[in-house]
C-alpha cells in the first residue's frame, strides 16, 4: 500500500512538473514572438517618413566561376501611408535589356502586385503570386526581396542577441505568412544602436539555407535615414552571387504615385 502511495504521489509530481514545463515553454515563446514582432516594429518605425527617392543602381552578377556582367538601372520608389511601398526598376544598359521595366506595389493585406516590362515582346507581363520565387532579372534576388518590408508578412520570433561585424545585434526570426513564398523563414541580423540590417539568412522550403544578404556602406540621409550602398546577395545552392551597388541617391524629388502606374512601365525610358 505504501508502494503505490509513492508511486501516485511520483505520478501527480510528474504530471505537475510536466505541466509546468509546457506552460514555461509556451510563455517563452509568446514572449519571443512579441519581443521579435517589437523589434521589427521599431525598425519600420525608424524608417517611416522619407516619402520618395531615386537611385542609380550598378547591379553585378557573378556566376560560379567568378566570371561577371553588369547592368545598369535607375530605381524610384515611393512611400505610401496605409500600405506597402511602390517601386519603378528601369534599366539602362546593357543594349539586350535596356528599356526593361519592373513594376512592384507592396501591400500589407493583400498579395502584392509585380509587372515586368520587356521592350524585346513589347509587352507588359504580370507576375503570378506562385511565381514570386523566381529569380529577378537572372540575378540572385527574388521578385519577392524586390517588395518592401512590411510587418503583416512576417510572424516573429527573437532568437538572440549577439556581435556581428563588431556591431551588437538582435537576431530575428521571420515566418513569411504567404504560402506561395519561396522562404520557409527568414532569419535577420538588426544592429542595435540603429535597427538597420546587417545580414539577412533565407531558407527554402526544405529548410536548407538557400541565400545569405549582406549589407555594407551604410550612409545617412535628411539626417534621419540609413541607406546601404551596397547589397550583396550569394546563393549556397549555386555558388552564384549578386551585387547591387548604389552610386548615387536622392531624397523627396516630387515623385507620385502617377509614376508608379502600370502605364508607366511603357513610357519608362
Amino acid at each position: 500500500m505504501l508502494y503505490h502511495r509513492a508511486s501516485l504521489t511520483s505520478l501527480l509530481l510528474s504530471i505537475s512538473l510536466l505541466g509546468w514545463s509546457v506552460c514555461s515553454a509556451a510563455n517563452d515563446e509568446a514572449s519571443a514572438a512579441a519581443r521579435g514582432l517589437e523589434i521589427a516594429t521599431e525598425q519600420k518605425r525608424r524608417d517611416s517618413g522619407w516619402g520618395d527617392s531615386e537611385s542609380q543602381v550598378l547591379m553585378v552578377l557573378r556566376n560560379a566561376q567568378g566570371r561577371e556582367s553588369t547592368r545598369r538601372m535607375r530605381t524610384l520608389a515611393l512611400e505610401v501611408q496605409g500600405d506597402g511601398d511602390r517601386a519603378l526598376t528601369v534599366f539602362d544598359e546593357p543594349g539586350d535589356v535596356r528599356g526593361s521595366a519592373f513594376l512592384t506595389h507592396t501591400h500589407t493585406k493583400v498579395e502584392d502586385d509585380q509587372w515586368l516590362f520587356l521592350p524585346s515582346v513589347r509587352r507588359t507581363r504580370r507576375i503570378a503570386t506562385r511565381n514570386k520565387s523566381g529569380p529577378f532579372m537572372a540575378s540572385e534576388f527574388a521578385y519577392e526581396d524586390m517588395a518592401s518590408f512590411e510587418l503583416e508578412k512576417f510572424d516573429f520570433r527573437y532568437l538572440r542577441s549577439e556581435e556581428l561585424n563588431g556591431l551588437q545585434t538582435y537576431v530575428v526570426e521571420q515566418i513569411p505568412t504567404d504560402n506561395f513564398s519561396g522562404y520557409s523563414r527568414v532569419v535577420a541580423w538588426v544592429d542595435q544602436q540603429h535597427y538597420r540590417l546587417q545580414q539577412v539568412e533565407y531558407y527554402d522550403k526544405r529548410n536548407s539555407l538557400l541565400k545569405t544578404l549582406s549589407l555594407h556602406d551604410y550612409q545617412l540621409f535628411l539626417e534621419q535615414f540609413w541607406r546601404p550602398m551596397k547589397l550583396s546577395m550569394l546563393n549556397h545552392q549555386t555558388g552564384k552571387s549578386t551585387d547591387l551597388i548604389i552610386e548615387t541617391m536622392r531624397f523627396r524629388t516630387g515623385r507620385t504615385e502617377a509614376d508608379f502606374d502600370v502605364s508607366a512601365l511603357e513610357r519608362a525610358r
